[in-house]
């Protein structure tokens, strides 16, 4: 069984991979020519991936007023996002390999936007409940397929396109916040909620327009769907791919999960305690609700220029140490001196992060086709969102069993440490689909 490359053929693969990143070739294709449905689809379908999450927290207690629920509910709310993203990550390439990725995009706004809109006729919290797993289902099947949609329609500018995906997914996590109590002010909060579901619906009719325009095997769209790049403008040629696998087997996937699994793990953690640390150190409840606010919008920043760092570089890997010198200098402030330097300490563990768009970056930059970039996003999320679901959980146990927080904070940092090996693994310039067979 081979698992991995020889040193010679990893370094092949390095140079073909930074001659791939900087060939003159891939920066002149027009990025609207014969594409550009699907990337107005990629768009919208990326704002709208948050969209069920963010507008419902800011509404639980009301809703909860509404539907008689308590704070046992309102966790459970909580976990849900983790749970459906983790559940679908895994579930979606066996979809995709059945019926395309195309019809999953569609799939996936069609859950989202029914799911968005009835949970707001909900008459109790059964069917609220049961009601956001379709839309979370929706969004979870999104997640997955958005980097092999940008592998095969868009390989010549991988950078440019995961920048716009990521960046459009963090405003759809930002601006439903913000604008959900304004909304329910206006009206309530069934309003407020079903008012997202104009994005999942507006996210569905590229697709549908994308599998109609696929009928016609003149279109440019149809050759760069069979051919994966836009006609005359081939990517260079890199080795012979290896028949299809699953990406547990690899290395490659291993890393990614732990990466991503990881970054997810600290991520939902941090948002979840973030104002009961500034809150026992004497902070206010607004400063600890602001804090959250600027820890969500550095995602912003990451968004806009990871993707395009990595694309730069063969191994990405000194990033991923960057972001632990960041998380780590965050912690120590956090632990020691909350009320000092607040904005300080949540910026850097803000900026820790940034492995999360690395992460989505490098599904395509280790796959050589749309069918490797799928089974690698599902894989690297699925178990991602799986561990990431235990991080809020472990950090407040710890709090409450020790009355501190330096037990939480070392949790984290273990954490920290796992993805630093992770990330390793997948930073290495070589390809899933070499080490994804048995033979």
């Amino acid at each position: 069984m081979k698992i991995g490359m020889t040193h010679a053929e990893e370094a092949t693969v390095a140079q073909q991979v930074t001659s791939s990143l900087t060939s003159p070739a891939t920066s002149v294709r027009p990025m609207w020519a014969g594409r550009s449905i699907v990337l107005v689809g990629i768009a919208l379908s990326a704002l709208s991936l948050r969209t069920a999450v963010t507008s419902i927290t800011p509404l639980l207690a009301p809703i909860g007023a509404d539907l008689g629920f308590g704070a046992a509910v309102a966790g459970v709310f909580g976990m849900l996002p983790t749970l459906a993203f983790a559940f679908f990550g895994l579930l979606t390439p066996m979809l995709v390999r059945r019926v395309g990725l195309e019809r999953m995009a569609l799939v996936a706004m069609v859950l989202a936007g029914i799911g968005t809109l009835t949970r707001s006729f909900a008459a109790n919290t059964v069917e609220l409940l049961a009601l956001s797993v379709v839309a979370l289902g929706g969004m979870g099947i999104g997640n997955v397929v958005l980097p092999p949609l940008v592998k095969r329609y868009f390989p010549d500018r991988v950078g440019t396109l995961s920048t716009v995906y990521i960046s459009f997914v963090q405003f759809g996590t930002v601006l439903p916040a913000l604008v959900a109590v304004p909304l329910a002010n206006v009206s309530d909060w069934r309003f407020s909620t079903a008012s997202w579901t104009v994005v999942a619906a507006a996210a569905a009719v590229p697709w549908i327009a994308v599998l109609m325009m696929e009928r016609s095997q003149d279109s440019l769209l149809a050759q760069a769907h069979n051919r994966a790049v836009i006609p005359g403008d081939e990517a260079p040629e890199l080795p012979v791919v290896h028949a299809e696998g699953r990406a547990w087997r690899s290395p490659v996937g291993w890393g990614m999960a732990a990466m991503f699994g990881m970054t997810s793990l600290n991520t939902y953690a941090l948002f979840t305690w973030i104002p009961k640390i500034l809150a026992e150190a004497g902070g206010s409840a607004e400063l600890g609700g602001t804090m959250v606010g600027m820890f969500a919008a550095l995602g912003l920043f990451s968004a806009f220029t990871m993707p395009v760092l990595a694309t730069r570089v063969a191994n990405p890997y000194p990033l991923v140490c960057g972001c632990a010198v960041f998380y780590a200098a965050g912690f120590l402030g956090l632990l020691l001196a909350p009320m000092q330097l607040p904005v300080l300490w949540v910026a850097l563990v803000g900026l820790g992060p940034s492995t999360f768009p690395l992460s989505l970056t490098l599904i395509n930059l280790r796959t050589r086709t749309p069918a490797g970039s799928a089974a690698l996003s599902g894989f690297s999320q699925g178990v991602g969102y799986t561990v990431a679901c235990l991080g809020p959980l472990l950090f407040g146990l710890l709090h409450e069993a020790t009355g501190g927080w330096a037990w939480p904070f070392a949790m984290l940092s273990v954490a920290v440490g796992i993805g630093l090996i992770g990330g390793y693994v997948a930073c290495k310039p070589r390809m899933l689909e070499d080490s994804w067979t048995r033979t």
